[in-house]
């Protein structure tokens, strides 16, 4: 059972029709026993990295995450704030995050950068993403891996080896990231029509080959 954690921060019924569209099924988990079950977890987020991180405090679902995800090695996928929860600190806030990839997450900053236009933050809309490696959740978007981003904030990961995908705002960014069975991504792939339902059937994929 795909279980996407239902903690007041993500769009988690778009999530639930993608991967439906996508050929799989999964439920809201909103307790430790529902979440005890998962075979493979979602943390979707959309907010601001100290409210996430409280609210998923609060749910009670937080040891029992890291039960299953450290502990047992179940497949997980963070979305948007859901990977950026991932890294030790952020910018956003004064809570630490769950620690479990190394690395800060800073706000875009162009000031340094010579525009003949300034870009907006957040930085809104649909952009090319370059994968590092096709093998996995990008598989089937060789020619072109289009996805849909809304986030003022990036994360800079501490190992290079973690990085799984980069995007370009201004500056490169990484925008996908992967560390054995944890996977992140900056975008919304729920939002990302048929680059989503591409990449939702690899995740699928992947979890039965786990």
């Amino acid at each position: 059972m795909i279980a996407v954690l239902n903690y007041g921060m993500g769009n988690s019924s778009s999530i639930l029709n993608m991967i439906r569209k996508a050929g799989g099924e999964a439920r809201l988990c909103s307790s430790p026993s529902d979440l005890a079950v998962a075979t493979a977890i979602i943390l979707p987020g959309v907010g601001s990295f100290d409210n996430g991180m409280t609210k998923l405090e609060k749910s009670g679902l937080l040891y029992v995450l890291r039960q299953k995800v450290i502990d047992e090695g179940v497949p997980f996928l963070g979305i948007c704030l859901g990977m950026q929860l991932l890294f030790d600190t952020s910018e956003e806030g004064l809570l630490p995050g769950l620690g479990w990839l190394n690395g800060a997450v800073t706000k875009f900053d162009f000031s340094k950068l010579n525009l003949s236009q300034p870009l907006k933050v957040p930085h809104m809309g649909w952009n090319l993403v370059k994968p590092l490696n096709f093998d996995s959740l990008y598989s089937g978007l060789e020619d072109e891996a289009r996805f849909y981003f809304v986030h003022s904030y990036h994360v800079n990961c501490a190992n290079e080896s973690d990085i799984l995908a980069v995007a370009h705002y201004g500056y490169e960014f990484t925008c996908s990231v992967q560390r054995g069975n944890i996977l992140g991504v900056q975008f919304h792939p729920e939002k990302s029509h048929r680059f989503g339902i591409q990449f939702f059937k690899n995740f699928l994929k992947g979890i039965s080959h786990a």
